[in-house]
């Protein structure tokens, strides 16, 4: 998007994340950056921008669903828009999520419907080794200059998905450990390509992307994603992270509160859910609306996902409320789908809170947002208004994506 604005958005109660609430307060937005956050009387308007009356709504930065499959995974497109697992071989740590995702599916309508501007798109967990994730806004014409960041991740999984697949095609991994053993040749593998390119000091060296992947990984430049639900799986995903030295992250999770004190320990968090599924396999047999809160008092750095279309995105702040019900500090549970999240995928600098310098993602609310009779009215992304509710005709616009 290359249009921007200056305007102000004045009298609503705003939510920061990262600071306390104001209940008036005014946005200053300039060029498509955050110039200024506060109260309505501290916030002086420049003469000339436009002054938006948010009274009686409140304002927060926009949602982030740290795990989705938005533009891999398209609804009711069957085969045709299913590209989320390249299933031919267990290690595709080269494949790129970027290159398959279409920005006019219409969950990324959905998602600015449901107040999310920023999500993290995962290849599948049909292999040990899936691919890399790609960070972007959910608004644009096309993908690439959606991108906060490329690659924010590999995902990769443990447990019933990647044994399911290549034990039916009688290889390995069929078992647990098959599935252990093939991400250890990889990181192996990948520490052999490492010791080559550093002896060979600057010389050629023959391409492995697979390799060239892992060792970001190795040198933590990004995070491993390890898609486990049961506690033994996430036991296996902490071993091997201690073992070859990278940073993990936990997607799911399922079973993670049972071991929430290692976890906290060890501060590795934990991007927990879809919530409101059924339990469909017997990884999820344990899956608790309570886990969320266990987690964050445990001091774990938890966000909440949907992993859409498991759960469709416009519901993520449905399931930010269920997680309230049944226990989770208010708070907490609004920054698991703001700056925890943007930390996880390495953005923190532009987004998940309202702060000066950061993007002006922002969205009005009609409501508290935890009210599930509350709506989305307004969504601006990089200063750009996205998204639009129409009170009076019950109906909602998103600027075309032309």
């Amino acid at each position: 998007m290359t249009e921007t604005t200056t305007f102000a958005l004045v009298g609503a109660r705003v939510l920061p994340i990262d600071s306390a609430p104001l209940e008036s307060g005014t946005v200053l937005v300039r060029d498509g950056r955050i110039e200024a956050v506060g109260p309505t009387e501290a916030v002086a308007v420049p003469d000339g921008v436009e002054r938006i009356d948010a009274a009686g709504r409140w304002v927060l930065p926009g949602l982030i669903d740290a795990h989705v499959h938005l533009g891999v995974w398209e609804e009711g497109e069957g085969w045709a828009g299913q590209d989320t697992n390249e299933m031919t071989d267990p290690v595709m740590a080269a494949a790129r999520a970027i290159d398959a995702i279409n920005p006019r599916e219409q969950g990324f309508d959905d998602a600015l419907q449901g107040g999310i501007t920023t999500v993290n798109v995962n290849p599948g967990s049909g292999n040990p080794i899936g691919g890399q994730a790609v960070a972007l806004k959910t608004y644009g014409r096309y993908v690439d200059e959606m991108v906060l960041r490329n690659p924010s991740g590999v995902k990769a999984a443990l447990g019933e998905n990647p044994k399911r697949v290549y034990g039916e095609q009688k290889k390995t991994p069929s078992t647990r450990l098959g599935v252990a053993l093939v991400l250890r040749k990889a990181f192996s593998a990948a520490r052999s390509y490492q010791a080559r390119v550093s002896a060979a000091d600057g010389a050629p060296v023959d391409t492995d992307l697979v390799s060239e992947i892992l060792v970001k990984v190795l040198e933590r430049e990004i995070p491993w994603r390890q898609h486990c639900h049961r506690a033994d799986d996430i036991a296996t995903a902490v071993r091997l992270a201690e073992e070859f030295g990278y940073d993990l992250v936990l997607d799911h999770g399922t079973e993670s509160y049972l071991l929430a004190d290692i976890l906290a320990e060890k501060q590795i968090p934990v991007l927990y859910g879809p919530l409101i599924v059924s339990r469909s396999k017997v990884e999820v047999r344990e899956r608790s609306l309570r886990a969320p809160g266990i987690l964050d008092r445990a001091g774990v750095p938890v966000s909440l996902i949907t992993d859409h279309p498991v759960v469709p995105i416009e519901h993520l702040i449905t399931q930010v409320a269920l997680a309230v019900r049944e226990g989770m500090d208010r708070d907490a549970a609004l920054r698991a789908v703001t700056v925890n999240p943007a930390r996880v995928l390495g953005v923190e600098d532009r987004v998940g809170s309202l702060a000066p310098g950061k993007d002006a993602d922002l969205v009005v609310w009609s409501a508290d947002p935890l009210d599930l009779q509350s709506r989305v009215l307004r969504v601006w992304i990089d200063g750009v208004e996205v998204y639009t509710y129409d009170e009076a005709a019950s109906s909602g616009r998103v600027r075309p994506r032309v």
